[in-house]
Order: C-alpha cells, then structure tokens, then sequence
C-alpha cells in the first residue's frame, strides 16, 4: 500500500536501567510460584521495549528450558493472555499472526486486513511480507495533477465507476504524492475523494479505499476512530484494543492519544478505565501511559 513514516512518539521506550537477569527471576518467580502473579507480568512485560523483550525471552528460554510464552500460555488465559503473547512477538510477526488470523479465522475479518494494511509504513508492510510470503515496495512517479484527473475521470466525470482506478493510484503512490491528490481532486470536482468513494463504491472495497484516504489525512487519526469505535457500543472489541495499543506502543500512541481527545473530548485512559477491568485493563493502562 503507502509509505507512512513513523515518527516514534511512542509511549512504550526502552528501559534505562534494564537488568535481563532481574527481569527473567521475577518472571519465574511471577509463573513458578504457587498462582500465576500477574502484577509481575505486566510491570515487567508492558514496560520493556519489544527489542528488550527479545532479550527476555531468549535468557528465559536458556535459564528455564521452556519458552516464556508458551509458560504465559499455560498460565494466563483470555484477553490478558493474548495481551502478553502479543507482546512478546517482533512486531512484524506481530503483523503477520494478525493477518493470518483475520484471513484464516471464522470467516476473513476484513476490518482488521483494513487495519493493518492501510496504517502500516511501507517497511512495516515489506517486514509482515518477508514472515509471511515476499516483500516488495509499490512505488511510482507520477506527478500528483495528472493523477487526480485520473481518479475525477474514472469517477465523477462518468456514470460508474472505474475501480481499478482508483486502486492502482491509492496503492501506488507514497504519502505526500497523495496529500497532494486530495487537494487537487477536490478542486476538479468540488468533493473529497472519500465523499467520492463513499458515494460511488460499497462494501468491502469502499471500506479499505476510505481507510487509505483516512490514514494519508493522518494515521493516528483513524486508529483513534478504531479505538473509540472498539469501546463503543455494546460490548468491546478486546482484539482491536490489544492490536493497536502493542503495535503502535513504540511507533505513534502519544499521537494516537492526542487525536482520541482532541475528536470525541475525553482521554483514551479515561475510556480504558472506564471500559476494560483486572489484569488486562491493567496491562493495557499501563501501555497507554499517563495523560498528557
């Protein structure tokens, strides 16, 4: 898809004092002992960096003779335990146990396939490729005029719609090609490219072209309207929350934060707190960070 950079307003850093030995004897003690301390695990888990927790998991194995998550497994259950296997994973295959899950689950959760693949950077999408099949980076050239006529005449201009398109140009162009195209679509056919694609396509195609326009505007953004949408409602969508705040924890969620309040007026902790409880709203808190 896009190049989106990252820019590592992450609320998650790499631990200054940090001791690998006194890490894995507490986790030990946390899984050996007589009930699984769960406070352990998140202090130690959701407060390390995902390179430190490499670390980690490698002197564990070593020291122990069984993998750490496998051990977690064993001992954790339900949300809080995919919480600490997915911190525990690289975040490229993070991405692609994700991906592959969406796609080979009850059912392919589209929504996530969206996710995923309209807010990662071009190295993040070449990385989740390498793990599962082989990366290749979409570039193009094009000047981004040309390219709006382009969308406004397989669009607007005529009675349906030319979807391939619309396709090629929003998944062959870097970012600031396609900022670009959205002011100059808008002056040739005097609405934005999503009121476009919102008016001319339907279903899951509408869906992730509209993520894509949504995440050139800004990717924080759209994941804090992921996120306030996976609390809204009835219910909330334990695996949305997991993904967003482990994959974006060491990439862009003080940005994240900062859009969440900035579009529904409260903190994405005051919602946490409000909508997720024990171990797992724990974990999840203390890799939000504090407000601002």
């Amino acid at each position: 898809f896009c190049v989106f950079q990252s820019n590592a307003r992450g609320t998650v850093k790499d631990k200054l004092d940090f001791k690998v030995v006194e890490d894995v004897a507490a986790l030990r003690k946390a899984v050996e002992g007589i009930g699984t301390t769960e406070k352990t695990l998140i202090e130690v888990l959701a407060q390390r960096s995902n390179a430190q927790r490499q670390i980690i998991a490698s002197a564990y194995q070593k020291a122990t003779g069984r993998t750490l998550q496998a051990d977690l497994e064993g001992d954790t259950h339900g949300d809080f335990e995919d919480l600490l296997v997915a911190l525990l994973a690289p975040p490229a295959v993070y991405d692609c146990k994700e991906v592959i899950k969406a796609i080979k689950g009850a059912g392919t959760t589209e929504s996530t396939l969206t996710e995923i693949f309209a807010s990662r950077s071009n190295k993040q999408i070449q990385a989740l490729s390498e793990a599962y099949l082989a990366g290749r980076c979409l570039h193009c050239l094009l000047d981004s005029a040309p390219v709006s006529r382009a969308l406004y005449e397989a669009g607007e201009k005529k009675w349906g719609t030319d979807e391939s398109k619309f396709i090629d140009i929003l998944c062959h162009r870097s970012v600031p090609q396609l900022r670009q195209t959205l002011v100059e679509y808008k002056n040739l056919s005097k609405k934005t490219l999503q009121e476009s694609i919102e008016s001319e396509m339907s279903g899951n195609l509408e869906k992730i072209l509209v993520a894509i326009v949504k995440c050139v505007k800004s990717v924080p953004a759209y994941l804090a309207e992921r996120l306030y949408k996976s609390m809204k409602g009835l219910g909330t969508t334990e695996s949305t929350l997991t993904r967003i705040l482990v994959s974006r924890s060491e990439v862009d969620l003080q940005d994240i934060k900062a859009e969440y309040k900035k579009l529904f007026g409260s903190s994405l902790l005051s919602q946490l707190e409000s909508e997720v409880s024990g171990s797992y709203g724990n974990a999840l808190k203390l890799l939000c960070g504090p407000d601002e």
